[in-house]
């Protein structure tokens, strides 16, 4: 054991005193943050950037309802289609031609829009919104129905849990459900990046010092398995370490990031949050936007169950990463400096990582459904659909099963890398296969 700590300790220290460590533990937040103030420029930019529309409305509806917010400039025209459509080049605008409109009992009607440029999604269902807005109250008009009572037809209602957070610890509204849908895409996403990056570290670092020969001095104090141990569990600290400080350092810097977009970029009410997430396809969210109180959102962000979601995912943290560090060292020990030949031995280990990616995303839908329990007890799914599920109050029972199916898993997975490490860590020259590891599981020295 004691061997295993001086080789954990020597990884952990070797890998944290990088330049390279230091530079990626601070940039990576910072570049983070970086994408979200860009994003936010764009976005508002795009949502402000207006256009001049000439119409030609023969139908007169348009040019009798004009749109009331919108941030466009229409200019109504009476001359000829053909005298605009030459005139309109000239100054870069967008013509739109309305066609009479007969029969105002049907619910489709087209315009035609004639531009020099290609527009965006976004401009396109922007003037679609304000003619169909302006049709709907000519409709209204015409048919001598009351607008108020029109209106009051629109009904919406929001759905909240009747039982409060003092009477049952386990309810949760909507504001919590979404919430916790953001936490666990988080947790199940930093589970799979954690998997590729680190355990990917391992392999890298098993290559090399194979290559580099160091390992054959290493292998005359330790075992290979001693050895094999301690770069899986000082990598693994090296991760813990790298996360607990971008989980401290994200959300710091994107809530500067919001501060300042929502004071800098034009983004100063809900109205115009609205805009740009209308555009986005995402009426729901943006009718729901003004509903959103920071107070609101860090009393439900508080009762979660932190409890037992941090207790469980460093669990899960160290039991994943145990388990395909341990394939990615034995993976890395099989081969030299071949990376084509890696890539083949790889692919049996990456299937059930993007499977569990995959699945994650329906998990979240539907996180006590039969695909989220499998995948929560599956050992090899487990790390990522697990702390996927837990802000969801998942019960207690599967996640005391998934952990010791996860611990039981671990000790397998750690005698079956052991198998293939000690053999193919002094093994050079030889092309390898999946054939040729299963041999290597039985192989007595």
């Amino acid at each position: 054991m004691n061997k295993i700590w001086l080789i954990l300790s020597r990884e952990f220290v070797t890998r944290v005193r990088k330049p390279s460590f230091i530079l990626a533990t601070l940039l990576t937040p910072i570049g983070i943050g970086l994408i979200a103030l860009l994003a936010g420029y764009f976005a508002s930019k795009g949502a402000a950037s207006a256009k001049s529309i000439i119409v030609k409305d023969e139908s007169g509806i348009f040019k009798s309802n004009p749109p009331e917010n919108s941030s466009h400039t229409y200019v109504f025209s009476n001359d000829s289609i053909e005298t605009l459509k030459e005139s309109y080049k000239e100054e870069n605008d967008i013509l739109v031609f309305i066609e009479p409109i007969s029969d105002l009992t049907k619910k489709r009607h087209q315009a035609l829009f004639y531009s020099e440029e290609k527009l965006s999604i976004s401009t396109i269902g922007s003037i679609e919104k304000s003619i169909a807005e302006s049709v709907k109250n000519y409709k209204i008009e015409q048919s001598n129905i009351d607008k108020t009572v029109y209106e009051s037809f629109n009904t919406k209602f929001s759905l909240e849990n009747g039982v409060s957070l003092e009477d049952d610890p386990k309810a949760s509204g909507k504001l919590s459900v979404i919430i916790g849908t953001i936490l666990g895409a988080l947790m199940g996403f930093l589970m799979y990046m954690v998997i590729f990056i680190y355990g990917g570290m391992v392999m890298r670092s098993v290559m090399e010092e194979k290559i580099n020969r160091i390992v054959e001095l290493m292998i005359s104090s330790v075992k290979p398995f001693q050895l094999m141990m301690g770069k899986i569990l000082g990598v693994g600290a090296v991760g813990l370490l790298q996360l607990g400080i971008w989980i401290v350092l994200v959300p710091v810097i994107l809530f500067t990031v919001q501060m300042v977009t929502g004071a800098g970029m034009g983004i100063e009410n809900s109205s115009q949050l609205q805009e740009i997430t209308s555009q986005m396809n995402s009426p729901e969210v943006a009718d729901q936007l003004e509903n959103f109180k920071i107070a609101e959102i860090i009393k439900e962000f508080r009762s979660q169950n932190w409890v037992l979601i941090i207790p469980v995912f460093i669990l899960f943290f160290f039991g994943g990463f145990f388990i395909y560090a341990s394939l990615f060292a034995a993976i890395g020990s099989a081969i030299g400096d071949d990376m084509g030949e890696s890539q083949q031995l790889m692919l049996p280990i990456m299937i059930p990582v993007i499977l569990a990616f995959i699945m994650m995303q329906g998990v979240i839908q539907n996180p006590n459904g039969g695909m989220a329990v499998f995948g929560s007890l599956f050992p090899l799914f487990s790390p990522i659909i697990m702390p996927a599920r837990l802000a969801f109050d998942p019960p207690l029972w599967q996640v005391g099963l998934s952990l010791v199916i996860l611990i039981a898993s671990c000790i397998f997975f750690a005698w079956f890398a052991g198998r293939i490490y000690r053999i193919g860590i002094l093994l050079y020259g030889k092309k390898v296969n999946l054939r040729e590891l299963g041999k290597w599981l039985f192989y007595k020295p």
